[in-house]
């Protein structure tokens, strides 16, 4: 049976705890500031104007996402695919959802709000690191913030290294993506294996 009422979804489970019910803020308090400069990791979700969703990890040193106060937070914008698909969701709609990872913490932090793309210098050179000036920023007006559980982590042992699966159980990412497009390719180039791809990622972190 499809569930398709909140009514029906509702009856299913428990009534929300108080605790859990009141957690949102409106704002970015002085734990939510912390995590933040804890975490090397953020998801950005957003959806495009026509209803698409996207969901990219952005990575960088602990508190590359920088809190200019309670209500703002600057993500730097760093060298990628240039899909864009992202940033071109961000143009059409401003609608961004974040979730903060920090590595040994099982709980995570999420993030609401709305968001625009700006090259304004100041906001570049406050998320400036020892690799480069961000060609533009996401600067995030925040609406909601709150702590989120430990159990997904819990239940997936994420930083546990025994449980870590060794990267030659998949195929290289270039034997894969040829598997998958590789009779729609303008090119036969060879196949780049995943020590080349590495080394190559090295030289635009």
């Amino acid at each position: 049976m499809n569930i398709t009422t909140l009514e029906a979804l509702r009856a299913l489970y428990d009534p929300v705890r108080e605790r859990s019910a009141k957690k949102e803020l409106p704002r970015l308090d002085v734990h939510a500031t912390r995590f933040i400069g804890f975490s090397p990791l953020v998801v950005l979700s957003s959806a495009g104007a026509n209803g698409a969703l996207d969901a990219s990890p952005r990575g960088g040193e602990p508190g590359f996402v920088k809190v200019l106060d309670p209500q703002t937070l600057l993500i730097p914008d760093a060298p990628g695919n240039n899909r864009l698909d992202t940033l071109e969701n961000i143009v059409q709609t401003g609608q961004i959802g974040l979730l903060f990872l920090v590595p040994g913490m099982d709980e995570t932090l999420r993030v609401n709000g709305r968001a625009l793309l700006t090259t304004d210098e100041a906001d570049r050179e406050r998320c400036t690191d020892a690799r480069r000036v961000p060609k533009l920023v996401i600067r995030v007006a925040v609406q909601a913030s709150y702590l989120h559980c430990a159990k997904a982590l819990m239940r997936s042992s994420l930083w546990d290294a025994s449980r870590q699966v060794e990267r030659s159980v998949m195929p290289s990412m270039g034997e894969m993506l040829r598997d998958q497009i590789g009779d729609r390719l303008s090119t036969d180039a060879p196949v780049e294996t995943q020590a080349q791809m590495l080394e190559r990622y090295r030289q635009t972190l």
